[in-house]
């Protein structure tokens, strides 16, 4: 048409002429490019605000459909901006998508002017020419017979349109994941059925672009190519290939072009991904499995693809995929079945070579072997391409076996000479044993391990100054292998000093530190039976020493003491097993105690650089008693442990502890963590001994957090005492005093809105922890005692379930879930309503005059967009409140709480619910629908925990009731989620309470 201007009001849908005559008026248009240019320039943010809600307007006007079609079928000079157009196809395509607009009553019309625009910007920016052609493929999806009346329409299209529009028109088939769920899953198959009824006239259009000579379009040959790769992509997504026979697919001339594809550097990327996506959904075509010669042609290609050397290890990564894929095809087949061992006879050199090519390429890059004293890293890339690896490798060991795939990686013909070894060779070759370790210890098959031990006793017998960059990486590997098959390498007594040694000097270099400590625990555990002898415990004690030097991260170090314990514990002589736990737990114990000197010294605490340096070993010493305590405790439950032993080192840890503790120093966040979470390990594994300390250690606790507010380890140290010891009645009234202390804290008392909620996310946990421990450990004088400070409590984790930090939110709600957990095991056991001296009692009392607030801050923490990670945890906890509250009903206990109250709880919410939170109606609707799924939930709940369905349920979300409360939760939530997120304080959540 000469005139696109006319040919678009000739075909514009209903808007009318009325319509176009609006849209067309030089003042619409003016506002709406200065809008558009605002939006994308201006330098100022108000300014872009105030034109995204201009522009927000016009897209929900009736002048949009009009006004959009104008400026793309313009034949105005100068055209438009690119801006401009670009926003009028963008606008065209999401009013086409959105549920909340109807399509105009001639979508044909329509569809004509967005050819014409798709002709007239066929070499336009792809961006612009891309929008266009996603509003043609939504609309042909939505409308009636808009498929073929689309394709009737194609050939007038140039090819550039032609082919971007045939790329997006599959992408239709499968559901939108930007939002657009405006189309039901009926419309979508019927789409692709009519789709796929065009996929022959496809793929004959596909196979003539690729036979056209270089330039014939204007467009070069390179991007022509890749254009047509990534338009047969969508379509083998779409399933044109799904009715092929696996022969006439082979020979299809298309995959030739993508086979020949591989070998071009700018398509190759995308040409891999059609190989994957044909063995994806065709499970071993022809092509593949069966072994044709373009089977062995696409194994050859991509084998050198892999190979192929770059400065980044993109190419070789692309083509993981494929071979996953395919190694799943070979080792799906039966493997009884002839046609199994025949296809796996015949790939074996192909894997056995893509092995080697993996080596190759999975090679430390840039070190100089002969530059010696320098540590180098590994490359982010090679870091991730290797982390890439480890399924394939794996499937690799399965297709040559265990046997073959260690044959391969350990006899490459290297001299003994220590010299010439390649090490980047040796290195990689490492990491591959140590990634198949599970398979290959499943296997079984003997392992010879001489050539792993050669190269351990050359490496140990280096000085740091003749090591070069690589080999540190070396050692690392190695230590992953050690640790790997340490079950098999420590089965040979004389291996075990050399592999000691080994690990002592991986330990020293940072790259390596890691992996040689954690080979140095395991070669300790299972190497048990001769671990403990002279020789080995005094390569284990040098080691020990030399942590005092402080360059380990204390990761390491605590898997090193951890090791040290475990062989400590195996000695069979009880005085020299107690005398060497006392040695090891000493070696710490000095660096602790010049930190404690230290307050005797002023001008040693003022010299800042001396202070942070004791304080450091001082971190680490505590850290490394914790480690060895914990270690402690698995060992005296297995019985190796006898109680003397436990009270020499209880001699020597707690006075040195208690010292440091009454010390300044503990303002010290690091040092405080770390002496309070070695208390705790003490505490575990020197039960007994600790009890008579319970109320000194209370105390100590309590005033310290008092001290400093900010460490919560104070309060899960005191959490970790309740635990073991609170269940004792002599203990609680200092259980009582110690809460009372905690809760007396400023930093507690101003948890009173989600705001102050959302910067204490781990004081918040600790107090939870405290608290929740005190209700489940602490007798009843102990609850009673303290019932208005768990009321405080309670409502103080309402408000933080509200808080947009989810580790606290959650943390919150798993403590009120905790509450009701000890409420209902009380009515359970007592249906008569006990005293008010009861720990049932006051518990309920306390749910009860808490039970508005609760329901108020569960609605408001199912808001927002972080309101999801919190659907399962508030459906356990509305289930067992609805639980309480039907029990209550049925029992003595209804004159406190009752099935009433939930349902006041539940309508008062509601109805004080913000109208910018619901939707017109919703209120009306929730009401009934919540209070049916409560009480089918609360059913389910009280039938798991009744009689034997107890052994058989945990009852958290079990049965109907229970997944249908989670769900109608989810779905609140869900449609939700775009809601302002409420900012919650105590006025909004205690309004019964001030009331």
């Amino acid at each position: 048409n000469p005139n696109p201007s006319t040919h678009a009001r000739a075909h514009l849908p209903a808007a009318g002429a009325a319509a176009m005559d609006v849209a067309e008026s030089p003042d619409l248009q003016a506002q709406l490019a200065a809008a558009v240019h605002a939006l994308n320039h201006a330098s100022h943010p108000s300014a872009r605000l105030a034109a995204n809600q201009w522009l927000l307007g016009l897209q929900r006007s009736p002048h949009a459909w009009a006004l959009a079609v104008s400026l793309l079928a313009s034949a105005d000079h100068p055209s438009p901006s690119a801006d401009l157009l670009f926003f009028a196809a963008q606008m065209l395509r999401r009013k086409i998508q959105s549920p909340d607009y109807s399509l105009p009553d001639n979508a044909a019309q329509l569809l004509d002017a967005l050819l014409v625009a798709a002709r007239r910007f066929c070499l336009a920016p792809p961006r612009l020419l891309t929008q266009i052609c996603l509003a043609l493929a939504a609309l042909a999806l939505r409308a009636e017979g808009g498929v073929d009346g689309l394709f009737a329409r194609m050939p007038h299209l140039p090819d550039p349109a032609l082919l971007e529009l045939l790329t997006v028109l599959p992408e239709e088939v499968a559901q939108d994941e930007s939002g657009d769920t405006g189309v039901d899953s009926a419309t979508r198959c019927r789409f692709a059925r009519e789709l796929l009824m065009h996929a022959p006239a496809v793929l004959e259009f596909l196979l003539a672009q690729s036979e056209k000579p270089a330039a014939a379009d204007g467009v070069p040959l390179h991007e022509r190519n890749h254009r047509i790769l990534r338009c047969l992509l969508s379509w083998v997504r779409a399933g044109c290939f799904s009715g092929a026979p696996a022969s006439a697919l082979a020979a299809h001339p298309l995959l030739t072009f993508a086979f020949n594809s591989l070998q071009a550097f700018f398509s190759f990327e995308v040409a891999i991904e059609v190989m994957t996506e044909l063995v994806s959904q065709y499970q071993a075509p022809g092509l593949v499995a069966e072994g044709s010669n373009e089977a062995l042609s696409l194994s050859d290609a991509l084998l050198r693809c892999v190979a192929f050397s770059s400065e980044d290890w993109e190419i070789a990564e692309s083509t993981l995929q494929f071979w996953c894929s395919l190694a799943h095809c070979i080792l799906g087949i039966d493997e009884q079945t002839s046609k199994r061992n025949a296809t796996q006879e015949l790939f074996l050199p192909v894997f056995s070579s893509l092995l080697d090519a993996l080596l190759f390429r999975a090679q430390i890059i840039d070190i100089d072997e002969h530059c010696t004293g320098r540590v180098s890293s590994i490359p982010d890339g090679l870091v991730q391409f290797r982390l890439n690896l480890e399924e394939l490798l794996v499937d690799i060991c399965l297709l040559l076996g265990a046997p073959a795939y260690i044959n391969k990686l350990l006899s490459s013909g290297w001299g003994l000479a220590s010299q010439s070894i390649p090490w980047k060779e040796v290195e990689v070759r490492m990491y591959a044993l140590s990634m198949v370790a599970d398979t290959i210890l499943q296997d079984g098959s003997p392992f010879d391990f001489s050539v792993v031990m050669h190269f351990v006793n050359i490496l140990s017998s280096r000085t740091p100054a003749e090591l070069n960059g690589c080999q540190f990486l070396v050692y690392k590997s190695f230590g992953d292998v050690i640790g790997s098959y340490s079950k098999w390498l420590s089965s040979s007594k004389s291996n075990i000093k050399p592999l000691l040694l080994f690990c002592a000097s991986g330990i020293s270099k940072s790259i390596s530190s890691n992996s040689c400590s954690v080979a140095l625990r395991k070669l300790c555990e299972d190497a048990s039976s001769f671990i403990h002898e002279p020789p080995i415990l005094d390569i284990l004690f040098w080691i020990s020493e030399g942590m005092g030097e402080g360059n380990l991260r204390i990761e390491d170090e605590e898997e090193i003491i951890s090791a040290i314990t475990h062989a400590l514990c195996s000695i069979l002589d009880k005085e020299l097993r107690k005398t060497s736990l006392a040695r090891l737990l000493c070696s710490s114990y000095s660096a602790v105690e010049k930190i404690i000197d230290i307050d005797r010294d002023e001008l040693l605490r003022q010299n800042s650089s001396a202070y942070a340096q004791a304080l450091n070993i001082a971190v680490r010493g505590l850290h490394r008693m914790g480690a060895l305590f914990s270690h402690l405790a698995m060992s005296i439950t297995s019985g190796l442990i006898d109680d003397d032993t436990i009270s020499v080192l209880f001699g020597i840890f707690w006075p040195l502890l208690e010292k440091l503790t009454q010390s300044s120093h503990m303002e010290n966040t690091s040092l405080s963590t770390a002496a309070c979470r070695s208390l705790s390990s003490a505490i575990h594994s020197c039960g007994q001994h600790f009890q008579i300390l319970l109320p000194k250690i209370l105390e100590c606790l309590s005033m310290n957090f008092l001290l400093y507010q900010r460490h919560d380890c104070f309060l899960r140290t005191a959490a970790n005492m309740i635990e073991e010891f609170g269940h004792k009645e002599e203990y609680s009234v200092v259980c009582v005093r110690t809460i009372e202390t905690f809760s007396s804290a400023a930093s507690l008392s101003n948890l009173n809105s989600s705001y102050t909620c959302d910067q204490e996310p781990d004081l918040i946990e600790a107090y939870a922890n405290f608290t929740s421990a005190f209700i489940r450990c602490c007798p009843k004088e102990a609850i009673v005692a303290s019932r208005s400070l768990l009321e405080l409590s309670f409502q103080k984790a309402a408000i933080c379930s509200t808080a947009m930090h989810q580790g606290a939110a959650l943390v919150a709600i798993s403590y009120m879930s905790c509450f009701f957990d000890a409420s209902l095991t009380d009515v359970l056991e007592s249906p008569e309503c006990p005293s008010d001296e009861s720990r049932g009692a006051v518990l309920v009392q306390i749910l009860a005059r808490c039970g508005e607030g609760l329901m108020f801050n569960v609605f408001y923490a199912l808001l927002g967009v972080s309101a999801l990670s919190r659907v399962h945890k508030s459906a356990t906890m509305l289930q067992k409140l609805a639980a309480l509250c039907s029990l209550c009903e049925r029992t003595m206990w209804k004159g406190i709480l009752c099935w009433d109250s939930l349902c006041g709880w539940l309508q008062t919410t509601v109805s004080s619910l913000s109208s910018e939170y619901l939707r017109q109606g919703e209120a009306e609707l929730i009401i009934p629908l919540w209070l049916k799924v409560l009480q089918d939930a609360a059913s389910d709940y009280l039938h798991s925990r009744t009689g034997d369905n107890c052994r058989n349920h945990p009852g958290y979300m079990q049965g109907k009731g229970g997944r249908t409360l989670k769900r109608v939760i989810r779905d609140f939530a869900e449609s939700h989620r775009n809601v302002p997120t409420p900012y919650i304080d105590s006025r909004w959540s205690c309004r019964q309470q001030l009331s």
